[in-house]
């Protein structure tokens, strides 16, 4: 009865033991959990908080994005956003790897224990069914040895007795006799039931119970082991995405190395840049002498006064400050300032040479399609494509109507050579005219036509311009943007525009090639520049 309590106690300490472990299993997938909702909380918080900063389609900010310190900003707003995306891979792993890998597990582990233990309790039960058996032999053993011995004596004392007649005595003896036999057979019967215990209960100790605590032994530490690879993953699964983080971080580092305070200064300036003329000197005018103070608009280096700029010129000069208008004419770009208005004037070229150039591909398509339905009848009706063809040549004129139009007012916009030169599509980077280019068109007008530079009603009309001096390439220029002109150190050049204020000077080769050079870039012999 000893060794049964104690390995009572013993099953009841397992039995704790190993609840205890499956609890630790299930409070760390709860742990987890919890780490994988904060770690989606997180990102979702960076996501939203990236939104909210990130310029919208077409905004203010969005075309700010051109200054270095606004584009690093939108370029720490992506890579936060893919920080985001990298914590929610963390929480995806996690939930993945360790809370449904050992949830699964666990339902492993406890159906296991169970049929260990319930094992160990049939094991038990079986026992002490086999002990009750041998107690109740025993009992039955010596209850019938008992009742032998009176039987016995009964027997011998009616032997004894004179008055007993011989039946008496025959028949004492045979109940003794029968008595003793029913002793003996339990006596047997318990000495059976003694062998069957014992073997069973050693079998019950030194076999199956070892076995079953083997066993969850054995599951125990599988359990802990797998427990152990659950810590080491929660580590692993951050470590996995840190190189990728870390290039998030070194972009965050290179978008503010990348900011260039000079450079933005720069684009201010180009995108804002005017290109009026700078007002001259205020003249002295003498009333007492009675000197006429109009100036001659034919004299050169006489600076203009305010009179003229207010009367004259003022539409120009101080359109800037002039709040009120009658008009505005937004197809011609004339309400912009001198130096916005040619760049506008360049972007529509460039946006109708693209829309011609599509026609014209389109027209070829169709022209080639007419020709195989005509070699091909069966492949097509070729008066079906006339509608289309139509279409496409009324478009192309319509597009080339308006190219002349814009390369008119390009011209009369600066006086940066004609329509043909300053388109982008006529010009490459050098200033050579390119006769494929779809700019190239307006060859096919009449070239007699001069072109001529106007400007508004106030202002007198202007003659192609002519070479007015000579400079001298101070430093190498590629000249890669459009309307520029490369040069070399030491190269001399004809002066055909000088410097109006924008810092670009007009020069030609003497092969016909014009453009722009930075006027610091070179140095002009003012004394031989002659004005027409």
């Amino acid at each position: 009865l000893s060794l049964d309590f104690v390995l009572q106690d013993q099953c009841d300490i397992i039995d704790k033991h190993t609840q205890s472990g499956l609890d630790l299993v299930e409070k760390y997938v709860k742990f987890v959990k919890e780490r994988t909702e904060i770690e989606q909380n997180y990102a979702k918080q960076l996501r939203n908080l990236t939104k909210k900063y990130s310029p919208k389609r077409g905004s203010k900010e969005e075309l700010e994005c051109r200054f270095s310190n606004h584009q690093a900003f939108l370029d720490i707003l992506n890579e936060m956003n893919d920080y985001a995306g990298q914590r929610e891979l963390i929480a995806e792993n996690m939930m993945i790897n360790i809370c449904i890998e050992l949830t699964k597990y666990l339902q492993e582990l406890k159906q296991e224990r169970k049929t260990h233990l319930s094992e160990a309790k049939k094991a038990q039960q079986s026992l002490e069914g086999t002990y009750k058996q041998l107690d109740n032999s025993k009992k039955r053993f010596e209850r019938e040895w008992r009742e032998a011995e009176k039987a016995a004596q009964y027997a011998e004392k009616t032997d004894q007795d004179l008055n007993a007649t011989k039946a008496d005595v025959e028949k004492a003896k045979q109940q003794a006799h029968m008595r003793t036999h029913i002793a003996e057979e339990c006596k047997n019967d318990y000495a059976l039931q003694l062998q069957k215990y014992n073997k069973e209960q050693n079998q019950f100790y030194f076999t199956d119970m070892p076995l079953i605590f083997s066993r969850l032994q054995d599951m125990d530490e599988r359990r802990i082991k797998k427990l152990a690879q659950g810590y080491i993953l929660f580590a692993d699964t951050e470590r996995q995405v840190m190189p990728i983080i870390g290039k998030c971080l070194e972009g965050i580092s290179r978008a503010g190395t990348n900011v260039n305070e000079k450079n933005d200064s720069v684009v201010l300036i180009e995108q804002h840049k005017s290109g009026f003329e700078r007002p001259g000197d205020v003249e002295f005018e003498d009333y007492s002498q009675g000197i006429n103070r109009a100036s001659s608009d034919s004299s050169l280096g006489t600076p203009k006064g305010p009179l003229e700029l207010l009367g004259k010129n003022r539409n120009k000069t101080f359109r800037l400050f002039n709040k009120k208008s009658k008009s505005v004419d937004t197809e011609g770009f004339t309400h912009l300032p001198p130096e916005q208005r040619r760049k506008r004037l360049q972007q529509k070229i460039d946006d109708i040479s693209k829309e011609l150039q599509k026609e014209m591909d389109q027209s070829e398509a169709l022209g080639k399609m007419k020709d195989v339905y005509e070699k091909n009848p069966q492949m097509g009706d070729p008066a079906s494509l006339a509608p289309q063809i139509t279409q496409t040549a009324q478009n192309m004129e319509r597009l080339r109507g308006e190219l002349n139009k814009y390369e008119s007012w390009l011209a009369e916009a600066g006086g940066r050579g004609d329509s043909i030169r300053y388109s982008t599509h006529s010009l490459n980077n050098n200033g050579a005219h390119n006769p494929n280019s779809p700019g190239a068109i307006s060859d096919d007008t009449d070239s007699s036509q001069a072109i001529y530079t106007e400007f508004d009603d106030d202002f007198e009309e202007e003659e192609v311009a002519a070479p007015i001096g000579q400079c001298t390439a101070l430093y190498n220029f590629p000249g890669s943007s459009e309307g520029t002109i490369s040069m070399q150190e030491g190269e001399v050049l004809s002066v055909v525009e000088e410097d109006k204020g924008d810092g670009w000077t007009r020069v030609r080769r003497n092969n016909g090639d014009e453009g722009y050079i930075p006027t610091s870039y070179c140095l002009c012999n003012k004394q031989s520049i002659t004005f027409i």
